[in-house]
């Protein structure tokens, strides 16, 4: 099975790494990371994952995984970028998308009249396509072969999500023993329904 996670630079480092660490456990997974250009990609604090390939080298994939980030902005009208995620899709069996991916989704028209979701801040940019994204609070949303999750920390649900689907949810649960993925964060104000008013006003600032 061929995962291929495109990278830019600005991305956000656990919505390539979380989904990386689930689909990697994956039996028989070859992971593949592709960038505009081979080369050191840096999320927004200066963390670097190596594209080995560019994207004229990928020309197919079972699995495609878009992470979000900063850097989506920077590249949303790229044309080179969009033809290339929309040629892609055209053979692959899943599109995965964590946070401000959707948006490149959107951009691809891989979306048009579909569910979704992103990162609550990115919402109301992701409605500016012609997609359903859903009011209500939801980790991953799955509408045909795309699945697309809210923001970073979602990404890892998404993929456990995924691999219940087409491994099994043994394999699944197993994945997720094995990560000790049992969160209980100190706090409970990971949403914006649950954060307190003037933290949610900080935060947009």
């Amino acid at each position: 099975m061929k995962v291929t996670v495109f990278l830019f630079d600005d991305y956000t480092a656990l919505d390539v790494v979380g989904p990386y660490e689930v689909l990697s456990k994956l039996p028989n997974c070859e992971m593949f990371f592709v960038g505009l250009e081979k080369k050191a990609y840096k999320d927004s604090h200066g963390l670097k994952i190596i594209a080995d390939y560019n994207i004229a080298e990928i020309v197919q994939t079972d699995i495609l995984l878009i992470p979000g980030g900063l850097g989506v902005d920077k590249i949303l009208k790229d044309k080179v970028i969009k033809e290339w995620i929309q040629e892609i899709a055209k053979t692959s069996q899943w599109i995965l998308s964590v946070c401000a991916g959707s948006l490149l989704l959107a951009e691809a028209g891989l979306l048009e009249g579909k569910k979704c979701t992103s990162h609550w801040g990115r919402k109301k940019q992701l409605r500016n396509y012609n997609v359903i994204v859903t009011d209500t609070y939801e980790r991953y949303v799955h509408d045909g072969k795309i699945i697309t999750s809210a923001g970073v920390s979602a990404g890892i649900d998404m993929a456990l999500y995924f691999v219940s689907i087409i491994a099994g949810e043994q394999t699944a649960q197993m994945i997720q023993l094995a990560m000790e993925y049992d969160p209980k964060p100190p706090f409970d104000c990971g949403t914006p329904d649950k954060a307190p008013k003037e933290l949610l006003e900080k935060m947009k600032q």
